[in-house]
């Protein structure tokens, strides 16, 4: 379980800085036996009418602000996540550590006080009555660190999912980018049918395991929701002799989260599940996902998933064939093994 298992090179120019001119033009890498080199619109092509699609349906908030300190100072806010209406705990950089009971003023005049700070995080109280609506106000999309531009326009709708309805990621499910409204309803027409979790995906996301044995990171704590009807599609799925297909590794945790006592059980929570080789899986058959961080928690994942050796050959295959990598990358669908 070392970590240099889990690291590969990458040229730069393969991190997607963009995403497609449409969604479902993405590659689709998909792994049988031999190595297919497809496109996201043919999915339909490798997936079977009573196979269900689990989706996280969160929606990202503009958790980007900017402001300046009582002395001037520039001040970037990056939201982890909200905690009530008024308050948040969030990554705050600037050229000195702000202190506790200071106040940020926003862009647009609107005050946050620093109330406590904890392992790098700080909780910051807005002055506001409606937090979610300030952040619509002056918030920025929070692209990724390796999107080496700012926030455009167009990042308000497409580093968004389709069935983004739940509020309060501040990073996209990127595997369902992928999909649009036209895919899912003639995926859905073919007999290949959809249900929904929530998992609200934290900036943590992006961080790299930094231990050299993996087996002692710790993950990051992050709030997911599965309801009873999503609970009673899977398993009449199963029952049927349909396979779970989860769309990206929030789906897979949320999933196998909710089932960690051997049943799925519908459920509100947080979870810190860290899922790598030797992990059991016990609901997901299938997964969609894009191509990861070397040394991240998600890679760990896939390689749970298919096998280290395996999930290694296929990222050399992606290299060689030139695909796009991370955020608004490409996708592969892999069959566990």
């Amino acid at each position: 379980m070392l970590l240099s298992k889990f690291d590969f090179d990458l040229p730069k120019s393969l991190i997607a800085q963009n995403p497609p001119d449409n969604r479902t033009d993405s590659r689709l890498l998909v792994p049988q036996g031999q190595i297919i080199d497809a496109y996201f619109h043919q999915i339909a092509d490798f997936i079977k009418p009573g196979d269900l699609l689990v989706m996280n349906n969160t929606r990202v908030i503009p958790a980007r602000l900017f402001g300046h300190k009582a002395s001037g100072g520039k001040v970037e806010i990056m939201i982890e996540r909200l905690l009530n209406d008024k308050q948040v705990l969030a990554m705050v950089k600037a050229s000195r550590a702000p202190k506790i009971d200071s106040f940020i003023t926003l862009e647009n005049g609107d005050k946050a006080q620093i109330i406590h700070k904890e392992n790098g995080f700080y909780t910051l109280n807005f002055e506001t009555d409606s937090l979610l609506d300030l952040l619509d106000e002056v918030g920025h999309i929070p692209l990724p660190p390796y999107i080496e531009r700012g926030d455009e326009k167009s990042d308000l709708e497409r580093y968004q999912t389709v069935f983004a309805e739940q509020e309060g990621a501040v990073a996209a499910p990127t595997a369902g980018l992928h999909f649009d409204k036209a895919l899912l309803a003639s995926l859905k027409q073919q007999g290949i049918d959809h249900a929904f979790v929530t998992l609200h995906v934290g900036a943590g996301t992006f961080q790299p395991v930094k231990v050299d044995n993996i087996t002692e990171h710790q993950m990051h704590s992050e709030y997911f929701e599965i309801n009873q009807d999503t609970v009673d599609k899977i398993q009449q799925t199963k029952a049927s002799g349909g396979r779970i297909i989860a769309v990206g590794t929030t789906a897979v945790r949320s999933m196998e989260s909710a089932a960690k006592s051997g049943v799925l059980m519908a459920t509100k929570e947080e979870t810190d599940i860290f899922i790598y080789p030797g992990y059991e899986f016990k609901i997901v058959d299938l997964l969609i996902t894009n191509f990861h961080l070397p040394k991240s928690s998600l890679l760990m994942l896939v390689s749970a998933f298919i096998g280290q050796e395996r999930m290694m050959e296929i990222y050399r295959h992606a290299i060689d064939q030139e695909y796009r990598f991370f955020s608004y990358g490409d996708a592969m669908l892999l069959e566990r093994r």
